[in-house]
This record gives C-alpha cells, sequence and structure tokens, in this order.
C-alpha cells in the first residue's frame, strides 16, 4: 500500500511539472539562478499553464484557439534580484523586450549567453553590477533597436563589432569603466537616434568627426569623456539632433559657428572645457532652441547682439568666462526667458531699461562684471523671479519700488555697488526671502517695521551702508533669523528686548553705530549665538552676566563702548577665540581665567581694571598695611622657590636634550630636510619638540605632536610608528616606507586650501618625520562624537562638508594622475581655528593609473571600519568611488551625529541603520536632536546626497565634483535638477551642469 502511494505522488508531480509549458520552463530555469530576497517572484507557480500571469511576464493573445500565448516582455526591474545574468531567458523564441534594470546582476556577459534572442529588441541591462568586457555578440541580434547598458562595471574597448548593428537606434553605455577612444567605426550605424557614452574613463581623444555621417541621430551625450581637441565643425550637418552635451571634457578651440545651423536642437552643454575664441553669432536662427550653457571655458568677445532673438530661449549659461562689453539690448525681448547666468565676465555698460518686462525672470546672476547703470524697474513685472545676484559690480541709483512687490524672491545679494536710497519699505517684509544682502553699498534710511513679515528670512547683512534710525522691535518676530549683520551704519537707539527671543540666532554684528543704552538681559533664547559683536558704539551699563551662559558663543568683542561695573565670573564659562572689552569704563578686579598673558589685550583701556594680585587693586581700609606685609614675604618666598625650580628644570633640560639627541641621530648634521613650502624654521627646532608631554595624537601610522617653534607659530610633527625600531621586521619597515612615500609623494605637491599642507620632510637613518599646518581644533571626529559634539551647529558641519568635498574633488579631477586618498573618515578631516576643513592622513593614499598595477598595490586593506565600500567584499579594485562612498558615510555623521559603527545598531553599520529607520519611522528619527529645525530643509538635502554617495553600486555614487555642486545647491535653496540622461530626465542622477549661481 505505501508503495502505491509512493507511485501516485511521483504521478502527480510528474504530471504537474508537465503542465507548465515550455516558456514558463525557461522562465523557472532563470529563476533558479537568481537569488530573490524580497520573494519578488513568489507568484511564479510552476503548477500554472502559461507563466502570463506571473510578476514581470507579459504575453501575446496566442496565435489561434489551440495554441498557448506567447512570452513577448519580461520586465524584471527593480526587483533587488542579485546573480549572474539569467541566461535561459534568451532561450525565449518570442522575446521582444527584456528589462533587468537596477538590480545586483554581477556577472560578466559572455557571447554565448545572448544566444539566440531572435525577436529582441529592447535590452535594458542598466545599473546593476556587470563586470568584464561588452559582448561583441550583441552585435548579432537580428532585431536589436535599443540597448541600455548603463551603470555597470564593463571595462576595455568598445568592441569592433559595434559598427554591425542591423537596426540599432538607442545605444546607452553610459558610466561604465570603458577605456580607449570614442571609435570613428560607430559612425556606421546609420540607424542611430541616441549614442550616450557619457562618464566613462575613456583614453583622452577626439571627438570623431565621422559621426556627423548618423544623420538620424537626434541625441549624442559625450560628456566626462576625456574628450580633447577641438569640435568638429562636421557635427553642425546633424540635422535632426535635439540634444547635445559635450560638458565636462577638456576641449579647446572655438565654438564651430557650424553649430548654428543645428536647426532642431532644443539644447546644448558645452561647460566645463578650454573653450576660447568669440561665441559665433547665429544661434538666434535655432526655432527650437531652448537651453544653452557654455560655462566654465575661455570664452571671450562680446555676446552676439541678436543672440536673444532665439524665439524658445529659456536657459543661458555662460559664466566662468572672459566675456566683455555690453550686454545686448535685445535681451528685453527675449519672451522666454527663465534662468540669465552671466557672473564671473567682464561685461559691461547697463541693462536694457525694460529689462524684464518680456521675460518671466525666475533666476537671474550677472555677478562679478563691471555692469554700471540702475536695475530696471520691470526687472520683476512677471512677479516670479526668486533670485536677483547682482554682488561686484557698479549699479548705481535706487533699487526699484517693483522689488518691494515682488513676492517670489527668496535670494537678493547686492553687495559691492554703488546702490542709494532707501530700500523700498515693501522689500524688508517680502514672505519668501531668506536672504538679503545689501552689503557695501550707500543705502540711507531705516529697516522698516515691516520687516516682521519676512517669516523665512534667515540671513540680512546690511553692513557698510548708511542706515540710520532704530532696530525696529518688529525683529523680534523673525524666528528664522540666524545673521544679523548691519555693522558700519549709523544706526541709533537701543537693542530692543524683542531680540532676545530669536533663538536661531548664530551671528550678530553691529559694530561701529550709534547704538546706546544697556545691553540686553533675558537672552537665555540665545543658544546658537557664536558672534556678538557691538564693538563702537555707546552702550552703557554693565556686562550681563547671561553673555556667560551662552554655550556657543566664541566671539565676543564689547570694545569701545562706555560700558560699566565689573567683569562676570561667569563670562569664564566661555570659550571664547576673541573677546574684546577694551575702551570701556569698567573697574574692579578681573576674574581668574582673564588675568592672564593671553587675555593682556582684551582689557586695554579700562583705568578701573586691575588683575586680583597684591599692589593691583584696591585694598579696604582695614587691615591694609597687615595684608600688603604678608603679601611682600609671599613673593619673597615664592620668588626663592621659582629660582630653585628653574636651576632644576634647566639641568634636567639639559640631560634630557642630550638624551635625546642620541635618540634621534646624534649628529644633527646628518638630518636631511626635504621642503615643500618657504620655511621660517629649521630642523633643528623640530627635533626638540618631540617630547611625550607635546603628543596631540597617535594612530596606526604613528604619534603627533604639537611643535611651537621660536617664531610663535605652530606645527603639527608626525612620527611614523616603527620607523625607529632596528628590530622591526621587513614587512613593518616596508609599511612604514611606503606611508611615508605616499604622504610626502602626495601632499608634496598639492597646493589646495582643503588639504593639509606639508610643510616638510625630516628623515635621518629609519627616523622619518612629516611636518604639517597646525590644526587647532583638532580632528571632524573627535569634535563630532566627543564631549564638545553639541557645539557643532548645522552650519558649520555644513561648511565642513563642503570644504571636505572640495578637497577631495581637487584629488580626484584635477590632480594629473587623480589621487584616491582610501582612507576618508571624519578623524582624517582636520579643523582650523575658524572650523575650515582640511582632508588629511595620506598615508595610503594612491594615483589612480598605480591602482591595480600588480598584487602589491593593493596589498594593504585601505579604509577604516564602517568606511569602507561595500564592493570591496568582492573586489578589491579601489578607485575614486570608493572615497565617495566614505565621505557619504562622513556626511551621514554630520547629519545624525553617530558613529559610524555602534553596539546600538547591532550588525548594521551606520548607512543600514540610517536606510533602515527611514524606512520604518521616517527621515526625523535619524538627525541629530542636537540640530535646530530650522535648518530641515537643509539638512535633508544633504542627507540625501549622503545616501546618494553611500549608493551600494559603485556607479551609481556621484561623481565629487557633482557632491561639491550639490552640497552648494543646498545653500542656495535651490531644487536640484535630475541629470538629463539619453534626452531624458534619470530620479537617480543629479544635473552636472554648474548652475548652482555665483558663489561669492
Amino acid at each position: 500500500m505505501r508503495l502505491l502511494r509512493v507511485f501516485f505522488l511521483f504521478f502527480h508531480l510528474l504530471h504537474t511539472s508537465f503542465s507548465l509549458n515550455q516558456e514558463g520552463l525557461y522562465l523557472l530555469e532563470a529563476k533558479r539562478g537568481l537569488d530573490d530576497p524580497d520573494n519578488a517572484l513568489s507568484n511564479w507557480n510552476p503548477r500554472d499553464a502559461t507563466p502570463c500571469n506571473w510578476t514581470g511576464v507579459f504575453c501575446s493573445p496566442p496565435a489561434t484557439p489551440s495554441s498557448d500565448p506567447t512570452v513577448t516582455s519580461v520586465n524584471l526591474s527593480m526587483k533587488n534580484l542579485v546573480g549572474p545574468f539569467p541566461a535561459a531567458l534568451c532561450r525565449l523564441p518570442s522575446l521582444v523586450s527584456l528589462s533587468l534594470s537596477s538590480n545586483y546582476i554581477n556577472s560578466s556577459l559572455p557571447d554565448s549567453s545572448l544566444r539566440p534572442c531572435p525577436s529582441l529588441s529592447h535590452l535594458n541591462l542598466s545599473i546593476n553590477n556587470l563586470v568584464g568586457p561588452l559582448p561583441a555578440a550583441l552585435a548579432s541580434l537580428p532585431s536589436l533597436l535599443s540597448l541600455d547598458l548603463s551603470a555597470n562595471n564593463f571595462s576595455g574597448p568598445i568592441p569592433p563589432s559595434f559598427a554591425d548593428f542591423p537596426r540599432l537606434e538607442r545605444l546607452s553605455l553610459v558610466n561604465n569603466l570603458l577605456n580607449s577612444t570614442i571609435p570613428s567605426f560607430l559612425s556606421n550605424v546609420s540607424t542611430l537616434r541616441e549614442l550616450n557614452l557619457s562618464y566613462n574613463p575613456l583614453t583622452p581623444g577626439p571627438v570623431p568627426a565621422k559621426l556627423a555621417e548618423l544623420r538620424s541621430l537626434e541625441q549624442l551625450w559625450l560628456a566626462d569623456c576625456n574628450l580633447i581637441g577641438e569640435i568638429p565643425p562636421q557635427l553642425g550637418h546633424l540635422a535632426n539632433l535635439i540634444n547635445f552635451d559635450l560638458s565636462s571634457n577638456s576641449l579647446s578651440g572655438p565654438i564651430p559657428p557650424s553649430l548654428t545651423h543645428l536647426s532642431s536642437v532644443v539644447q546644448i552643454e558645452l561647460y566645463h572645457n578650454s573653450l576660447s575664441g568669440p561665441i559665433p553669432s547665429g544661434f538666434s536662427k535655432l526655432a527650437n532652441l531652448r537651453h544653452i550653457d557654455a560655462s566654465t571655458n575661455q570664452l571671450e568677445g562680446p555676446l552676439p547682439e541678436d543672440f536673444f532673438d532665439a524665439p524658445l530661449l529659456e536657459t543661458v549659461h555662460f559664466y566662468d568666462n572672459q566675456l566683455t562689453g555690453s550686454i545686448p539690448g535685445h535681451l528685453s525681448r527675449a519672451s522666454n526667458l527663465v534662468d540669465l547666468k552671466l557672473f564671473r565676465n567682464q561685461l559691461n555698460g547697463s541693462l536694457p531699461a525694460d529689462f524684464g518686462k518680456s521675460s518671466p525672470l525666475i533666476y537671474l546672476d550677472l555677478s562679478d562684471n563691471l555692469l554700471s547703470g540702475e536695475i530696471p524697474a520691470s526687472i520683476c513685472d512677471h512677479g516670479v523671479l526668486q533670485e536677483l545676484l547682482l554682488i561686484d559690480n557698479m549699479f548705481g541709483g535706487n533699487l526699484p519700488e517693483s522689488l518691494g512687490r515682488c513676492r517670489a524672491l527668496t535670494r537678493v545679494r547686492l553687495t559691492n555697488n554703488r546702490l542709494s536710497g532707501e530700500v523700498p519699505a515693501g522689500m524688508w517684509g517680502l514672505p519668501h526671502l531668506w536672504l538679503l544682502e545689501l552689503k557695501g553699498n550707500s543705502f540711507s534710511g531705516g529697516i522698516s517695521p515691516v520687516i516682521s513679515n519676512a517669516a523665512n528670512l534667515s540671513n540680512l547683512v546690511i553692513t557698510d551702508n548708511q542706515f540710520s534710525g532704530g532696530i525696529p522691535s518688529e525683529m523680534g518676530a523673525l524666528s528664522k533669523l540666524y545673521e544679523f549683520s548691519a555693522a558700519n551704519n549709523r544706526l541709533t537707539g537701543p537693542l530692543p528686548s524683542s531680540l532676545g527671543n530669536l533663538a536661531q540666532l548664530g551671528r550678530l554684528n553691529l559694530r561701529n553705530n550709534s547704538l546706546s543704552g544697556e545691553l540686553l538681559r533675558g537672552i537665555e533664547s540665545w543658544k546658537k549665538l557664536s558672534e556678538l559683536n557691538l564693538a563702537y558704539n555707546e552702550f552703557s551699563g554693565g556686562i550681563p552676566q547671561e553673555l556667560g551662559d551662552l554655550p556657543v558663543l566664541n566671539y565676543l568683542d564689547l570694545s569701545n563702548n562706555v560700558l560699566t561695573g565689573e567683569i562676570p565670573g561667569q563670562l569664564q564659562n566661555l570659550k571664547l577665540n576673541q573677546f574684546n572689552v577694551s575702551n570701556n569704563q569698567l573697574s574692579g578686579s578681573l576674574p581668574p581665567l582673564f588675568a592672564t598673558q593671553v587675555y593682556r589685550s582684551s582689557f586695554l583701556g579700562n583705568p578701573g581694571l586691575c588683575a586680583d594680585q597684591p599692589g593691583l587693586c584696591p585694598a579696604s581700609q582695614g587691615g591694609r598695611r597687615t595684608r600688603h606685609e604678608f603679601f611682600w614675604l609671599l613673593r619673597a618666598i615664592f620668588m626663592l622657590a621659582a629660582l630653585v625650580l628653574l636651576v632644576g628644570v634647566a639641568w634636567f633640560y639639559w640631560r634630557y636634550r642630550n638624551y635625546r639627541r642620541s635618540k634621534l641621530g646624534t649628529d644633527r648634521s646628518k638630518w636631511t630636510l626635504t621642503s615643500f613650502h618657504k620655511l621660517g624654521f629649521s630642523e633643528y627646532e623640530i627635533l626638540d619638540c618631540l617630547d611625550e608631554d607635546n603628543v596631540i595624537g597617535s594612530g596606526a601610522s604613528g604619534k603627533v605632536y604639537k611643535a611651537v617653534l621660536g617664531n610663535g607659530e605652530a606645527v603639527a610633527v608626525k612620527k611614523l610608528r616603527g620607523a625607529s625600531n632596528r628590530d622591526a621586521d621587513d614587512d613593518v619597515d616596508r609599511t612604514v616606507d611606503d606611508h611615508f612615500e605616499a604622504e610626502v609623494a602626495t601632499l608634496g605637491k598639492i597646493r589646495h586650501k582643503n588639504i593639509v599642507k606639508l610643510w616638510c620632510c625630516c628623515t635621518h637613518k629609519d627616523c622619518k618625520l612629516l611636518v604639517y599646518e597646525y590644526m587647532p581644533k583638532g580632528s571632524l571626529g573627535d569634535l563630532l562624537h566627543g564631549s564638545k559634539g553639541g557645539l557643532l551647529d548645522w552650519p558649520t558641519r555644513y561648511k565642513v562638508a563642503v570644504d571636505a568635498a572640495e578637497g577631495l574633488s581637487y584629488l580626484h579631477h584635477d590632480c594629473v594622475p587623480p589621487i584616491v586618498h582610501r582612507d576618508v573618515k571624519s578623524n582624517n578631516i582636520l579643523l582650523d581655528g575658524e572650523f575650515g576643513a582640511r582632508v588629511a592622513d595620506f598615508g595610503v593614499a594612491k594615483a589612480v593609473e598605480a591602482i591595480g598595477k600588480g598584487p602589491k598595490s593593493m596589498s594593504i586593506i585601505a579604509g577604516s571600519c564602517g568606511y569602507i565600500a561595500p564592493e570591496y567584499a568582492y573586489t578589491l579594485r579601489v578607485n575614486e568611488k570608493s572615497d565617495i562612498y566614505s565621505f557619504g558615510v562622513v556626511i551621514l555623521e554630520l547629519v545624525t551625529g553617530r558613529l559610524p559603527v555602534d553596539p546600538e545598531f547591532g550588525e548594521k553599520d551606520l548607512v543600514k541603520w540610517v536606510c533602515g529607520t527611514i524606512d520604518q519611522k521616517g527621515v526625523e528619527h535619524v538627525i541629530d536632536p542636537k540640530l535646530d529645525v530650522c535648518f530641515m530643509e537643509e539638512i535633508k538635502k544633504v542627507l540625501k546626497i549622503g545616501l546618494l554617495c553611500t549608493s551600494s553600486l559603485p556607479i551609481n555614487r556621484p561623481s565629487m565634483r557633482r557632491v561639491v555642486k550639490m552640497l552648494l545647491e543646498v545653500s542656495t535653496n535651490k531644487p536640484n535638477k535630475p541629470e538629463k540622461r539619453d534626452g531624458k530626465l534619470s530620479p537617480y542622477y543629479y544635473e552636472n551642469a554648474s548652475d548652482q549661481g555665483s558663489i561669492v
């Protein structure tokens, strides 16, 4: 009986397996080769007759009533599938479309896996982990119309067989690791309508002129392809071209006049090259042109008079060039112009008087030119102007009254012009304005009380003008105000008590006015205030003791007033970088902390002040003589003891110095000093400072000492660990030597404000010293995660992120060859006295061209726990994308305030914890609660950039150059645009164009 049941069970299973048609069996075979952690394919049921109701499977109707429907399309994109390419799918005889986009397909793509696929017309394998060469067999697919292999790790050249596609219309290989040059044989694919090879590390080479033979071409995207030479004028014959992108290359020479013959073109992108010469006339003939960007080149000469006559022109970016002459009068006729950025040129003359009357302007940036005349009254006639940036020009006259009605304005920057008169009253109270910068003009009048309507105002900078009158009490309603700078004006009257309500206030600079009355009490809300400058006014009364309770105040200048009374002892609670109460009428004893040489210049011009020392402060009448004699006795005893101690210290120092000299090589003449900058010290001063008392840090590579030189300056000295150990094994010696050579080779030739400066190196036998600039604030990691982590407010953290990103961008994009740091982390980002960030510790850095040249190049695991990119688990290939991942972790540290690895995360690291918490609880639960909510939108944008940098797919991580631009976009409060990809807007890239506005 048991044997009979087994037989029936076997028969049932055999019948079930034969109930699914052959196409379903092919699909199940494909599924078996993939890991499906999300059970996305859970309804692929072998008991079904056909697979036509399965997830991602689409069928055509049956040809006859007795036949089965046939599978024509398989779309398994974004299903989190892992594994090799499922070759069984190509055995589906009627398969027309196959998409495995946005998964983790991680194999190579051998030619055999793509056969036969006789009907396949659309193949999309983008955003995966495919490696190896491009399969030559792709060109043998007879029906292929669209091939998208973008955002993978394909390497090597484009195979010659790609010239043989019989029907291909769309080819996208963007963001791979392809090398060699762009092959001319692609011109043989006469059916091509879209060609996208952007963001590949191709061998430097020219744009093939033969591409002009692709007369059906509509999309040509060759951004960031290492292109050199001139733009072939033949490309002007591409009459069907809609999108033309040669940005972020090294192209030189002029813009060919033939480009004005691209009759169908909508968008021309030529930014970030080395193009020179004039802008050719004739673009006005392009009836479809909407966007042109040739910024950051070396273009010269005037803008063509007819340039703005192109009927549909919306965006014009020619900033960062050498353009001269005046802006054409035809500008006022540009009826669709939305975005005009011409900053950092040498343009002169005035703007057309009716500019803006016809143009629905949103963004206008003409900063850093020589423009003059008045700001046109019609500049905001359409009421949509959001950004008006005219910094560093010679504009004069009054501001037009119409700006007071321009309610869409968010940023106004008019610094350093010749503007005068009163600011239109309505402009003070614009509801969306968050930055109003009028510094360096001749404005007069007062601050209008309607400023209370400016609910979003964060930065009010009106320094160096002639503003007068009192500060209106209505300013206390500006709940988001972070900076109020009005130095060097003629403001009068007291400080309104309502200013004490400004909980977000970080900077208050009212220096050199005629303000009077007493300093504010009741300022407990100023928890964010880091700078208070009220010098050169007429304030009277005492210094409020509440100032000593402000947690982040580090700049306090109350000098040159008429303040009276004593210095409150509570001020000793502050960690002050700048402190000045000179030239007042203060009296009494100095608090002990301030009675030192460090603060000697902080109290000048206060005759009534005295240090709490005998004979300096007035004593009470009773017992004065007794105390006086007692203090003289104590002084004599102290001086005798000090003399004995001084002799002892001198003797000890002499013995210790001799001992240390012998340890450091005895014969100083044998030390070799190699300098990389002009030095004001010798190696002997460095050697004298290598005491254990001067150790300020210790890491895997060695100890770091603070050396105070004879000229009073400080440097940091790294003594490499193990370098003086004669018994060290060869591997340790080699590691030390490699670290030293990497640091010297990297930092010795770098000159960048955000890379720590290597002054020199000193060597003697096996002892190696590296001498750097001293960074007084220490490392970001210590400040962020130590006891003072709460002192880093969001503006400071944001500044650190931008500085560090610019340093890494320099390494990746501006060094030749590019340099990969390989150990980016918060402890390797150092901060100067103004919290400016420098990237440091290049002991494992390597030039990109050196990585991968043999097994020894990656014999040391580079990176630190929590910062290492996930691809390191399955490949030792490290490139710029690894640095970008590590920097993304640093961004997450800045946003969350958490360590990259924490026991609270369990088996997760910071990246996984952030992603999981956002999915389960929302983004607010990952943001550091110590950060102020007024910056929440900005913080969220930076968080998104961090998550983009820490994408598990290396190809999805933006370049450091793009990271810098995205971070700068955050500060301008403008939405990021998705990057144009294959003529469409893609959600997983940010716009690579430099449209962040002037960074002034």
